[in-house]
């Protein structure tokens, strides 16, 4: 009889096969990529505008390609269709201000290839000559990010051979065919008008401003004060500021030299937000960091100002929950969900109430001592001035 402890004994072992990082990138990227094409499919938006502008590039070096090298029946028609590809920009001003830019790249880099080539006498030392003083053109801020265009087409003219005068004309004539052709494109094709992002980045400030405020107070209710999460989310909001800033740069730059009746075919349904309203929000902005700076001294031990407790803390808490409120019906009246965002009669109520509760909390804290008082009064300060700016009553008051 064999021994039961001789046999031998199988176990058996379940591998977890975790993906690899190339594999969970690309499969990121897939994910990325599915969005961005069910969001331009969705409705208009940023993956739309993108789609947009990659046709009409597309069909501007198509179209530089037939007239250079079909109609015209160039067999080297290359510099139309790259101008043109390269110069469909963001906007129409952007499209012109970079065309002006790579026709003079273009131009400096055939002319000193031509020059070096008739000094030298051979390809190698006109590369040699003519190259090095292109990269150091190229970082001349006057061009921008097309100076390298003055290397590359140098680099295209010696390695093809042709870097006569009638060349060289040639080669500039097409540049500048081209870049007709893009800018015309970019002009009259569905021409790029960027005025959504500003209200859609502003419809995110006042957003993003709610969801603070609204943090803020159910953390006060609870009594768990994460000071830090207050400071890194205030510190968003400064970012969705700058972000708003750069929309509206783009919006103005974008109703540049277009067309009137094009321009007015393209404006959205809903007319842009007018500037003071990015003032505004910009106040607003600055009174939430004021306040999260505050609450975080109140809230540190080596500090010598007492934060408020109690009744009095919760009725402040309250009330900027109601200002949250008023913040996210601003945002969704700015994205069309809503027109009336005026508080009812009961928020109008409540407001009323906790600013008279805390203004009798300042008077007690005021006969206890100056730290609570200090404290308590620039909170409140705080406050009426975010009230001031986002509810309607208490702008108009």
């Amino acid at each position: 009889m064999t021994d039961r402890n001789t046999l031998p004994t199988t176990r058996t072992t379940q591998v977890v096969q975790h993906p690899s990082r190339p594999a969970l990138a690309l499969r990121h990227e897939a994910r990325a990529v599915g969005r961005a094409a069910r969001a331009a499919f969705h409705g208009p938006g940023r993956e739309r505008d993108l789609l947009v502008q990659s046709l009409k590039a597309s069909a501007a070096a198509i179209l530089a390609w037939l007239v250079a090298g079909v109609w015209m029946g160039d067999p080297m028609a290359l510099m139309a269709p790259w101008a043109a590809v390269v110069l469909v920009q963001a906007t129409v001003y952007s499209s012109v201000l970079q065309a002006t830019r790579q026709l003079a790249a273009i131009c400096c880099g055939t002319v000193l290839a031509a020059v070096a080539l008739a000094v030298t006498g051979s390809t190698l030392g006109a590369v040699a000559l003519s190259v090095p003083p292109l990269v150091l053109l190229a970082n001349w801020p006057r061009f921008g990010d097309q100076g390298i265009y003055g290397a590359t087409t140098a680099l295209f003219t010696l390695a093809t051979g042709a870097a006569g005068a009638s060349s060289v004309g040639h080669r500039v004539g097409q540049a500048a065919l081209g870049a007709v052709i893009g800018l015309a494109v970019n002009a009259f094709v569905l021409p790029p008008i960027h005025l959504r992002d500003v209200r859609e980045n502003l419809a995110a400030l006042a957003r993003e401003a709610g969801d603070v405020l609204h943090t803020v107070a159910g953390d006060l209710r609870e009594g768990e004060w994460d000071t830090q999460g207050w400071s890194h989310a205030s510190g968003h909001l400064e970012h969705r500021l700058e972000a708003l800033r750069s929309a509206r740069g783009w919006s103005r730059e974008s109703l540049r030299l277009t067309a009137a009746p094009l321009r007015a075919v393209r404006r959205p349904p809903a007319p842009v937000p007018p500037e003071q309203e990015d003032e505004r929000w910009s106040r607003v902005t600055g009174h939430v960091r004021a306040l999260t700076r505050t609450l975080a001294v109140a809230a540190d031990d080596d500090r010598a100002p007492t934060a408020p407790s109690g009744p009095v803390l919760d009725a402040y808490a309250r009330l900027l929950e109601l200002i949250g409120d008023a913040c996210h019906a601003e945002s969704r009246r700015l994205l069309g969900a809503g027109d009336d965002v005026r508080p009812d009669e009961g928020a109008r109520e409540a407001m009323r109430e906790l600013r008279a509760q805390l203004q009798d909390g300042l008077r007690d804290h005021a006969g206890q001592g100056a730290e609570g008082t200090t404290v308590l009064g620039t909170l409140l300060l705080q406050a009426e001035n975010l009230w001031s700016e986002t509810v309607p009553t208490g702008r108009e008051g």
